[in-house]
């Protein structure tokens, strides 16, 4: 009974959900911890963070709450259980692991690139992984569509604007941004699409999910 259970397809998609939540959390944690720069929304939550109080994590799950409220005033997209799955989840996992300091740190400048660059990597993993079984987006990839459907701006103009946007909030809040932040802009995008298939083939062999 159990096991019919924990392998129905649905199980299957929500475990490999909350998975990949949790390796891109952690992923985000080791590129904070290489002090090279983040992707211009942890640039935003950790300048909030140093400004404000509070923790990454728990600005993650704010914005997250208020770009959910957005997505819906501007592009009319209601919200479901994967996106506040995604919004609370995330912001709990980076606490979690930051509290628990698992997280390695670099010395030298190379070992914090080889810091930066796996986590990179484990970030990308973990956001195929969350997106292959087709639970939802996450509040900030609804709020590109919002803006995509209300201005009829193209996807990437509309992805590149809300980043720089965030990036120069996030500095003014006392963010970091560094060479790792534009590597992060440039590379994120191509790694994704390498790893949402992947995930997608390994869901739908055995368990027929995707």
């Amino acid at each position: 009974m159990w096991r019919k259970f924990l392998f129905h397809p649905l199980a299957v998609r929500y475990s490999v959900f909350m998975i990949g939540l949790a390796v891109m959390a952690f992923g985000i944690g080791m590129m904070i911890e290489a002090h090279l720069g983040v992707a211009p929304w942890d640039t935003l939550h950790i300048g909030l963070q140093k400004t404000f109080g509070l923790t990454i994590g728990i600005w993650s799950q704010i914005v997250g709450a208020m770009i959910i409220l957005a997505s819906y005033i501007i592009g009319k997209i209601r919200p479901n259980i994967g996106m506040f799955l995604n919004m609370f989840f995330f912001g709990l996992f980076i606490d979690l692991f930051m509290w628990l300091n698992w997280i390695p740190t670099g010395e030298t400048v190379v070992e914090r690139a080889i810091l930066f660059v796996v986590g990179l990597l484990i970030y990308t993993i973990g956001t195929g992984m969350y997106i292959s079984p087709r639970l939802g987006a996450g509040p900030r990839d609804s709020f590109m569509l919002a803006l995509h459907e209300r201005m009829g701006w193209g996807i990437g103009k509309v992805r590149i604007g809300i980043e720089c946007t965030v990036m120069v909030l996030g500095l003014l809040l006392g963010g970091p941004v560094s060479v790792g932040t534009f590597v992060t802009a440039l590379a994120i995008g191509p790694l994704i699409k390498q790893f949402i298939p992947m995930w997608e083939r390994m869901l739908a062999k055995p368990y027929g999910t995707a």
